[in-house]
C-alpha cells in the first residue's frame, strides 16, 4: 500500500545504524541501552514479518480447539473443559514457539 521502503526495511535500517555506527561509539549505560534498542528493533522486524501469518495460524488452532479467543481458551483450561483434548499440548507448544520466533528465535 505504501511506497518503498517498507516498515520492515526502515526498522532494519535503524537497527543496522545503531549496531554499526552507534554501538561501537558508546560505552556504559548508553551502550547498554543501544543494545536493548537493537534487540527491540529486531523483535519489531520479526513481528512485522511473521505476525500476520502467525495470527492466522493462531486463529485456526483456536477454532480447532473450539474456542474463539485466548480469553476463552484460558477459561476453558481453567474450567477443565480441555483436560482430555489431545490437541491442547500441541496448541500450547505451537503458541510458545510462535512467540519465541518473534521474541528470541535462538530459544526455539
Amino acid at each position: 500500500m505504501h511506497d518503498a521502503p517498507t516498515s520492515a526495511q526502515m526498522v532494519a535500517a535503524v537497527r543496522e545504524f545503531l549496531a554499526s555506527d552507534v554501538l561501537p561509539a558508546t560505552e556504559g549505560r548508553v551502550r547498554f541501552h543501544t543494545r536493548v534498542a537493537i534487540n527491540v528493533l529486531a523483535m519489531v522486524e520479526r513481528e512485522i514479518e511473521l505476525g500476520p501469518s502467525q495470527a492466522l495460524d493462531h486463529e485456526t488452532r483456536l477454532a480447532a480447539l473450539g474456542v474463539a479467543s485466548d480469553a476463552e481458551l484460558a477459561a476453558a483450561i481453567r474450567d477443565g473443559r480441555l483436560d482430555d483434548n489431545p490437541m491442547l499440548t500441541p496448541f500450547l507448544r505451537d503458541a510458545v514457539r510462535a512467540k519465541l520466533a518473534v521474541a528470541n528465535p535462538d530459544y526455539r
